[in-house]
């Protein structure tokens, strides 16, 4: 990431005449982590500093002793959080704020020796995973789709379909799959989120009911895969914030519901080159660039499934597949296939990475996706029918383990803390009597 000069960051919060930024920070689990400081202080610390802590936080922000001290410095010194001022944006509904994606930056210690914070940063990892193609005049085209519940909890802290309105007597039942009636309900709290959507940059193209009981679809327009990284994420943040406004929970979970369609994170991604879409010239054939990379990604997909389904409850959606993959097949149509080709134009082919769950962290599955890709580019791989895909986290994370491809993709020590951080999260939640009940339902509907 270029690093801002102090007079370049000052001119950008006088254009926007900001008083406060927000410098925010995605971690592993890809809560948005920082702080709000003046700009004045901004412009001095060329950004803000934060304890180094937060970076091997896990989801309930348990410290690992695995993190801390072989990874961390256990003493928890300052990180330096420094802005990409391509990300700045004004705060919705805040006068004379700003926000603006930061990544951590500078040395820290640690017991295997002094390393740079940028190392153990997600978003760091994509821009990396993104170099070789910008090195060969390539550029990732991704366009995601992202599923969502709206929910609201029961007297027992049980779950239920969001109602449109505090004192709404309205309540879907059964699942209106793709109900217009049912979507106009919420069209105050949708209107919000695109008006705050279009303010942060977040590029949105609609929205539909989907296949579960208060679940929704929201399409993003096409863009480069970094900034599409960014718009997801800013997107979850932005859609619970809007939705506890009117008494509801967006949940982004993988499987609230055991008897519903779980909720994905899809990802549309072709490759743009000097002279066209590289995709747009392959004719099924064994030089065909597009299954060279579906090959790729189904190479090491049961080690890309740690980090696409990264949970023990994103798990019920692939062992309870209903329109999910159960396999890293590939094909031209069918919702179960892991990796699909839409019907399409020339140029507009591409395959639809189907794995994700609504609760991974975009940064990581981008990582992954782009990484295994280029894999299958450089050898030249061919597909296959699909190998069955691990159906519990902790064979998915051996597998990440074994991965030398993501291992290099991810850093050695970015992919240790990720690996540390889920064996602690596992460790936590089997040690509650109801799991489900205690660790998924409580802390993933509003966190994941």
């Amino acid at each position: 990431m270029h690093t801002q000069q102090p007079t370049d960051l000052r001119d950008a919060l006088a254009q926007h005449a900001a008083r406060w930024v927000e410098c925010a920070c995605a971690d592993i689990t890809s809560v948005a982590r920082g702080k709000i400081v003046s700009a004045t202080d901004c412009v001095g610390m060329a950004g803000c500093r934060l304890p180094s802590v937060v970076l091997g936080l896990t989801l309930t922000s348990g410290e690992p002793e695995a993190v801390f001290g072989p990874l961390l410095p256990d003493s928890y010194d300052d990180t330096q959080l420094s802005p990409d001022l391509s990300t700045l944006r004004p705060r919705p509904g805040r006068s004379g704020e700003v926000t603006v994606i930061c990544e951590p930056t500078g040395q820290l210690p640690s017991a295997s020796g002094a390393f740079d914070a940028s190392e153990l940063s997600p978003r760091a990892a994509l821009r990396r995973a993104l170099a070789p193609y910008s090195a060969a005049g390539l550029t990732p085209w991704v366009a995601p789709e992202l599923e969502l519940f709206l929910l609201q909890r029961d007297a027992h802290g049980g779950l239920q379909a969001a109602r449109c309105g505090a004192q709404s007597p309205v309540q879907e039942q059964q699942c209106e799959a793709y109900s217009l009636e049912r979507l106009t309900h919420f069209e105050p709290f949708f209107d919000a989120l695109y008006a705050h959507a279009e303010a942060l940059g977040i590029p949105l193209n609609g929205h539909a009911h989907e296949s579960a009981l208060g679940q929704f679809e929201v399409n993003f327009l096409p863009g480069p895969a970094l900034a599409q990284a960014d718009a997801v994420w800013r997107f979850k943040r932005l859609a619970r914030e809007l939705a506890a406004r009117w008494g509801m929970v967006a949940s982004f979970a993988a499987k609230p519901f055991l008897d519903q369609p779980g909720t994905g994170q899809h990802w549309h991604i072709s490759l743009q080159g000097e002279h066209g879409p590289l995709f747009a010239s392959g004719d099924g054939g064994a030089d065909d660039p597009l299954l060279h990379f579906i090959a790729g990604l189904q190479s090491e997909a049961a080690a890309s499934l740690a980090l696409c389904v990264p949970y023990e409850m994103s798990f019920e959606r692939i062992r309870r597949a209903n329109a999910s993959p159960s396999h890293a097949n590939w094909g031209h149509d069918g919702r179960a296939l892991a990796f699909r080709i839409p019907a399409s134009s020339p140029a507009n082919r591409r395959v639809e990475l189907r794995l994700p769950g609504g609760d991974a962290n975009p940064y990581l599955t981008l990582t992954a996706a782009l990484a295994l890709g280029w894999h299958g580019l450089q050898q030249r791989l061919a597909p296959g029918p699909g190998d069955a895909l691990p159906r519990t986290q902790t064979e998915a994370l051996d597998a990440l383990a074994r991965s030398a491809v993501l291992r290099q993709a991810l850093g050695a020590r970015l992919c240790a803390l990720y690996l540390a951080i889920k064996h602690h999260e596992q460790t936590e939640r089997a040690a509650l009597a109801d799991p489900r009940r205690d660790w998924d339902l409580r802390y993933l509907i509003e966190l994941a």
